[in-house]
């Protein structure tokens, strides 16, 4: 076991975030989708039915690397992509009930990384989003939102 006494702060928190990262990826795997594909539907989920360049500024990614992660939600059918009435060069991503179910799994999966860890994670939740809102310039909120811009 490593000492990790004389570990920065941010080596901490960035070794903390790979390994929930890969026990929630394997777990999410076995349900047949990806941390970046929930990221995809939990937007979906709180903001309805928006345009892939939308989703796609609002989960903080490039539209490309949107673009293929929804078109693995969409062969798995958990979204559906049509074209919009208003501009016919972009595209509407709408969550399916299927989609919502998974979601829903994704959410206990999530749950599951951390129950055999000794920590409040209420209170490490709190902490991490007021670190996030710290380190992009938002304003710190007081009560839990759940807000998905933050």
């Amino acid at each position: 076991m490593p000492d990790m006494e004389r570990w920065p702060t941010t080596r901490l928190l960035s070794t903390a975030a790979r390994l929930v990262e890969i026990s929630w990826n394997e777990k999410l795997k076995a349900i047949g989708l990806t941390h970046a594909g929930v990221i995809a539907m939990q937007v979906l989920a709180v903001k309805g039915p928006i345009t892939q360049a939308a989703l796609a500024e609002v989960a903080r990614v490039k539209a490309q690397t949107m673009g293929t992660t929804l078109a693995r939600l969409e062969l798995h059918g958990h979204v559906t992509r049509h074209r919009s009435d208003s501009d016919r060069r972009s595209h509407v991503v709408t969550l399916t009930e299927a989609g919502r179910e998974a979601l829903s799994e994704a959410v206990k999966l999530e749950q599951d990384v951390l129950a055999p860890v000794a920590v409040d994670t209420g209170r490490l939740r709190d902490e991490l989003r007021i670190v996030v809102r710290g380190l992009i310039g938002a304003p710190i909120k007081e009560e839990p939102t759940d807000d998905i811009n933050l």
